[in-house]
């Protein structure tokens, strides 16, 4: 099974790992450049916590590529950061995609919703 930690920093990682572990969190998204390319239905993976921990297995349910300008407001609920506003994920991953080198507003990226489907406890 693949695994992977979110985000680009430990910090990031673990509160976004928290917002899932919770419920909080059940959709992510990232560049469609990334060589990993979309999620089938059904795919399991787990989340590692910034220490490399194996915390959490989540299943895909939905994954599909559109442009970051038309990411709209009930993904952006459902990724669970902030205020859970398109105007917080837009700001929030316009400063992550810049810091990767990749954003424009018409950049692709994939969405993907999940279920989480295990915790693992550490």
């Amino acid at each position: 099974m693949q695994s992977f930690t979110f985000g680009d920093n430990p910090i990031m990682a673990d509160e976004l790992l928290q917002l899932v572990l919770i419920g909080k969190k059940t959709a992510t998204c990232w560049a469609a450049t990334n060589k990993t390319g979309a999620n089938p239905v059904g795919t399991h993976m787990i989340i590692k916590d910034s220490l490399g921990r194996e915390r959490a297995v989540i299943e895909t349910i939905e994954c599909n590529k559109r442009r970051f300008n038309e990411v709209d407001e009930s993904f952006a609920h459902d990724e669970g950061e902030g205020d859970r506003t398109l105007a917080y994920w837009r700001k929030e991953h316009q400063d992550y995609f810049t810091r990767e080198g990749l954003y424009t507003d018409t950049m692709e990226v994939f969405c993907e919703r999940f279920k989480l489907v295990k915790i693992i406890e550490v």
